[in-house]
C-alpha cells in the first residue's frame, strides 16, 4: 500500500471518528487484525486495536452510541460529551495509520487527524442541534440512520479499495464543511429571527 492510499485511508478515518468514534474504532481494528492494514515496526504497540477484546469494548460503546443518537436531546449530550473524546480517538487513529519516517510526520499526522475529526464532530453536532429545534421526532432518526449507513459504508469502502480513500476524505471534507454551513444559517435564522420580533 503506497503513502497515498495510507493517508487517504488516515484522513477518512479521521473524519469519520468525527461522526462514529467507536465504529472507526472497531473497523481499524478488524483491518489491523485482518492484516488489511500493516503497521510499521515503530507503531507495533498499537496493534493492540486488533485485539478482541479492544475490538468488543469499542463495539459495545458503538451500540451506546447508536441507541443513543437516535433520541433528540440525548444525541446532543452525548456529543457533548464527546467534544473531547473525538478527536483525540481522530489523532490517535491517524497516528496508528500513518506510516512516519520521521517524528515531525508523526506529530503532523497527530494534528491534522485530530482538527479533521473535531471539524466533522462540528458538523455532526450541529446539523444534529438544528435537527433537535423540529417539533417532529422523524428527523432525528432518519439522520442518525444515514450518518451509520454512511459511515459504516465508507468504512468498508476505504479499507477494501484504499485507492479512492483519498477521494473519500475530500468528499467528507467537503460535506462537514457544508453541514457546517447550513448549521450556522439556520441559527442565524432562528435566533435573528427571535431578536427581530423582540419589542
Amino acid at each position: 500500500m503506497g503513502i497515498v492510499e495510507i493517508l487517504g485511508i488516515a484522513a477518512s478515518v479521521s473524519l469519520l471518528s468525527g461522526w462514529r468514534l467507536y465504529l472507526s474504532i472497531v473497523a481499524t481494528g478488524l483491518a489491523m487484525h485482518y492484516g488489511l492494514l500493516p503497521l510499521p515496526e515503530h507503531l507495533q504497540s498499537l496493534q493492540v486495536l486488533g485485539s478482541w477484546w479492544i475490538i468488543g469494548i469499542a463495539g459495545a460503546a458503538a451500540l451506546a452510541e447508536f441507541f443513543a443518537d437516535k433520541v433528540p436531546w440525548i444525541d446532543s449530550l452525548w456529543d457533548t460529551v464527546h467534544t473531547a473524546v473525538r478527536p483525540i480517538g481522530g489523532a490517535l487513529l491517524a497516528l496508528a495509520i500513518v506510516d512516519p519516517s520521521d517524528p515531525a510526520t508523526q506529530v503532523i499526522a497527530f494534528i491534522l487527524g485530530g482538527s479533521g475529526a473535531l471539524l466533522a464532530h462540528g458538523g455532526k453536532a450541529g446539523a444534529r442541534a438544528v435537527i433537535n429545534t423540529s417539533p417532529e421526532p422523524v428527523s432525528n432518526f432518519v439522520m442518525s440512520s444515514t450518518e451509520d449507513v454512511a459511515s459504516a459504508g465508507l468504512l468498508y469502502l476505504i479499507f477494501q479499495f484504499p485507492v479512492i480513500s483519498g477521494i473519500v476524505a475530500l468528499a467528507m471534507l467537503a460535506m462537514t464543511v457544508a453541514l457546517l454551513m447550513l448549521a450556522r444559517h439556520v441559527l442565524r435564522r432562528i435566533f435573528g429571527g427571535r431578536r427581530a420580533s423582540e419589542p
